[in-house]
């Protein structure tokens, strides 16, 4: 096939070269790219697709660091299956695209009134993207994105357009909410809504031992509760975000700029580049990084509060551990960056979210605290990550989807219990493996 031909008001082209992820770390030469613009112009792609002995994967902004969307076979892009479907007011929903971006639908809600009840820290993502991947944010209570799932619309291998919910096709939607595009295309999602919140978000640094010792009262004092600790030093950032009566305090214009543009985008930016390029002036850097944040409160509407720009770039590793094991678990990343020879410019972000009833959810049955460690883009990052999976597989971790790692189908299989209720159901949707490739073969077996 060459050229581009159009079918309705979708495309379908000859890829005219490698797809990158956001990091920049993944790439991949698919042999044509796929534009739809209706779920039923998708099913007619992955039939295509399917006739032509190509496999098929559908991108989002590939936030994801892992391969888990790379192919050399049809490259599906969601960019014309994006807006809001319709608002149920009764039931209190909100049926979305599958390509519209996290920041699309939060904008589009508040202005309707309505807000998503948590969410992760980014609001770039797709929708099916996020939620086929297992994005969260931090709750005590509230859990990730995809928890807030009522219904989802899906094509399967052989064409056919799917509605799953708790009613119908109720196994397959136990399933296809965290479905790391292993069981088909996402064409829509049906979230659950609230009417619009005020959250105020107290923001103060705090030392790594006085965080740690009372890290389960923090928790359960908040309804959002997160930290960051930066490397090399003993000082942690934390963040409570709890609903309020108002009124709305966002922060001032100048002083929003300074902290979430010029100090946690613009200097940290210069930072990493230094650190990359220097190494032994990290430790240093890392001292004046954490002190450059200072205490602050402020009150807003969800999306504002939650999700914060990301404009430097990193690699990421981020690991689900039972809550009670994540204070063990991150002292054991300090002593081993301690005795180490590793310079970590990135601070190492702590989340947490109750346990959940979705097969592949890395909160599925347990309460969850996250362990994330980051590098700066082009920073070698193997010994570091390497060094940190160790501690957090011995702690029974489960790895974020999106996220890298090294984890396989055996050790999975060990870590959820409902791996194989998830593999059988693949076996049924996409014996042929349609959807496969070789991350998925890797994590999912074959």
């Amino acid at each position: 096939m060459s050229g581009t031909t159009t079918a309705g008001s979708g495309s379908s082209r000859t890829a005219s070269g490698p797809w990158r992820n956001w990091a920049g770390n993944v790439t991949s030469r698919p042999v044509r790219e796929v534009s739809p613009a209706s779920a039923e112009e998708l099913a007619e792609a992955v039939r295509r697709a399917a006739e032509d002995g190509l496999r098929v994967k559908t991108v989002g902004t590939g936030h994801s660091f892992t391969a888990i969307a790379a192919t050399d076979g049809v490259l599906i892009r969601p960019g014309l299956l994006t807006g809001i479907r319709r608002i149920d007011r009764e039931a209190m929903t909100v049926t979305v695209e599958s390509g519209t971006s996290l920041k699309r639908l939060n904008v589009a809600l508040a202005r309707e009134g309505l807000s998503l009840t948590n969410m992760g820290d980014i609001m770039e993502q797709t929708v099916a993207g996020a939620v086929s991947t297992g994005t969260h944010g931090t709750g005590r209570d509230s859990a990730s994105i995809a928890a807030q799932i009522r219904a989802l619309e899906l094509v399967t291998a052989d064409g056919q357009l799917l509605t799953c919910s708790e009613k119908e096709n109720p196994e397959v939607f136990a399933a296809a909410r965290i479905g790391l595009g292993a069981l088909g295309v996402v064409t829509a999602i049906t979230f659950a809504v609230e009417p619009v919140f005020l959250l105020t978000a107290r923001e103060e640094p705090m030392s790594f031992d006085r965080v740690t010792s009372e890290f389960d009262a923090l928790h359960a004092e908040n309804e959002h509760f997160e930290f960051y600790w930066f490397p090399h030093t003993d000082n942690c950032n934390t963040k409570r975000n709890n609903r309020s009566a108002g009124p709305a305090a966002p922060p001032g214009r100048i002083s929003g700029w300074v902290e979430d543009e010029l100090l946690s985008n613009g200097v940290f930016q210069l930072a990493c580049s230094l650190g990359r390029a220097v190494p032994p002036v990290v430790p240093a850097l890392a001292k004046v990084s954490s002190r450059a944040l200072s205490a602050r409160t402020y009150t807003d509407i969800p999306y504002k509060v939650f999700t914060s720009p990301r404009r430097v770039r990193f690699v990421e590793m981020e690991y689900a551990l039972p809550r009670e094991a994540a204070v063990a678990a991150l002292r054991e990343v300090k002593a081993m960056v301690e005795r180490s020879p590793l310079k970590v410019s990135f601070p190492v972000e702590v989340r947490t979210a109750p346990a959940d009833d979705i097969a592949l959810s890395t909160a599925e049955g347990r309460e969850t605290a996250y362990i994330a460690v980051h590098l700066y883009k082009g920073t070698p990052h193997r010994a570091y990550f390497t060094a940190v999976e160790r501690i957090m597989t011995a702690h029974g971790g489960r790895p974020h989807w999106g996220k890298l790692h090294t984890r396989d189908a055996a050790y999975f299989s060990e870590v959820y219990p409902r791996f194989a209720e998830f593999t059988a159901l693949r076996d049924r949707l996409d014996p042929d493996r349609l959807f496969a490739n070789d991350h998925l073969r890797r994590i999912l077996g074959d």
